[in-house]
């Protein structure tokens, strides 16, 4: 018996999307794949409403967390702490020899719009880093909000990590001016894990041309370039993905952003009743509760691995909370492909598991 992966990521993959894949092997320097590959970007524009420059990036979300670090920032970084994802994106600040200082906030509290203005305001910044939704605590930071406060400050670049947020939930870049906005495939484009979609304005790619070590491979100019001039990539990517993304991006487009947007409310909606009923309760302050993965409370202290278990025999696979939130809380990502029938026969299942009413 199959199951449907209800994780953060990565998520359900419907099996004709498995299969978009299975293509013969072409050359990445030849105009099938430009033209596959141009294909791409112009959809993912579409899709995403953005005028911007697209770039995909054969790599998990982290490796363009890395490159917007070292195209991006000049001299110092904001760090926006509210879980584990963010915490690690500003880690890497350090780890990639620049300079920078972190709004920091405790887990389950979402980041608010006066914290950055407040830092902002000293000049000492010029990139600023914001994860859209923190997959391990279930936040939604407030990105319209923050959005309205960095227009006080054109010089800084505003960084977003949308890995599970990206085609789950709003996001208009143009209108809220993210300069660098990314996600990774595995979470609500429900494809396998490999590609980075990664959108970059043109003030962050006039930006990169001024930075020095920007490194090779996830380095913005030379990847904005070689499109420009060929419509191909650098280094080699991950062509079936390719095919794989190229499909879903069709379906996405057939679907209708709004309607898949519309589709992940409903999913959050069934699982934060379903918590709050169960008086198990959200772990996220309210009014910042993410549409694409609850993570919510444990108060009786249920194993969850004994749950997947007895899930698994019934078709379905959820999270444990994330690093210190282990088995105080847990996750169901409902996002990508899943559908808001596919949530309550879940929570049917866990309330027969568990003896629910």
């Amino acid at each position: 018996m199959g199951r449907l992966l209800f994780n953060p990521g990565p998520t359900e993959v419907r099996e004709e999307v498995l299969k978009a894949q299975v293509k013969p092997m072409i050359s990445h320097r030849g105009k099938e794949f430009q033209t596959l590959y141009e294909g791409i970007i112009e959809k993912t524009k579409r899709v995403l409403n953005t005028k911007n420059h697209v770039v995909i990036f054969t790599s998990s979300a982290t490796g363009v967390m890395e490159g917007t670090i070292r195209n991006c920032v000049k001299e110092r970084a904001l760090g926006t702490a509210c879980g584990s994802f963010s915490e690690r994106w500003f880690k890497l600040v350090g780890e990639c020899d620049k300079e920078g200082d972190v709004i920091s906030v405790e887990w389950g509290q979402a980041i608010k719009p006066e914290m950055i203005d407040e830092k902002l305001k000293t000049g000492k910044y010029d990139t600023i880093l914001v994860t859209y939704n923190e997959t391990s605590t279930g936040v939604l930071n407030p990105i319209p909000e923050i959005g309205e406060v960095m227009k006080k400050y054109p010089d800084v670049i505003f960084a977003v990590d949308a890995v599970s947020a990206m085609v789950g939930a709003p996001l208009k870049i143009e209108e809220w001016g993210i300069d660098v906005v990314f996600a990774s495939v595995q979470k609500c484009f429900a494809l396998p894990p490999g590609l980075t979609v990664t959108v970059i304005s043109e003030k962050a790619y006039e930006r990169a041309k001024t930075v020095k070590g920007r490194g090779h491979y996830f380095d913005f100019v030379a990847y904005i370039k070689k499109y420009e001039e060929s419509k191909e990539t650098p280094a080699t990517p991950a062509v079936s993905l390719l095919y794989a993304i190229d499909f879903q991006l069709d379906r996405i487009l057939n679907e209708g952003i709004e309607n898949r947007i519309k589709k992940h409310q409903e999913m959050s909606k069934i699982s934060q009743e379903w918590a709050i009923k169960r008086e198990f309760g959200m772990f996220p302050e309210k009014g910042y509760w993410s549409p694409t993965v609850s993570v919510i409370n444990n108060p009786k202290g249920y194993s969850i691995p004994d749950l997947n278990k007895q899930l698994e025999a019934k078709g379905y696979r959820i999270a444990n909370g994330y690093g210190k939130l282990k088995d105080i809380t847990f996750r169901i990502g409902h996002m990508g492909d899943l559908t808001p029938q596919e949530t309550k026969g879940l929570f049917e299942a866990i309330d027969e598991i568990w003896g629910l009413k």
